[in-house]
């Protein structure tokens, strides 16, 4: 079944271009990975979104994601809360509303 995964971003004043171009460089052929899309939500806030084959290829690929966010993880703000850096979801499709 279909699976989907977000993750919210705040990056540091005048690092928004740098944390953009750390995504486009990212290598994220990874199997099962169909669609990725990267969404500014506020001043310096994002929250990326991909779709997946399944959630085993979403599992599969977390040492991948884990490593392209250390890529850029220093342009990232600490979101508070515990939080850390990136406020990350994901699960399967349950209802397919469209």
């Amino acid at each position: 079944m279909t699976a989907f995964n977000a993750v919210r971003f705040r990056v540091k004043a005048g690092r928004d271009g740098e944390f953009l171009e750390a995504h486009r460089k990212a290598q994220a052929d990874w199997p099962g990975l169909e669609h990725a899309n990267m969404v500014k939500t506020g001043e310096h806030s994002y929250c990326i979104i991909a779709q997946w084959r399944d959630m085993d290829a979403l599992i599969a690929a977390r040492p991948h994601m884990i490593a392209t966010l250390d890529s850029f993880r220093d342009t990232l703000e600490d979101l508070g809360g515990g939080l850390g850096v990136t406020d990350p979801v994901s699960g399967p499709v349950v209802l397919v509303l469209k």
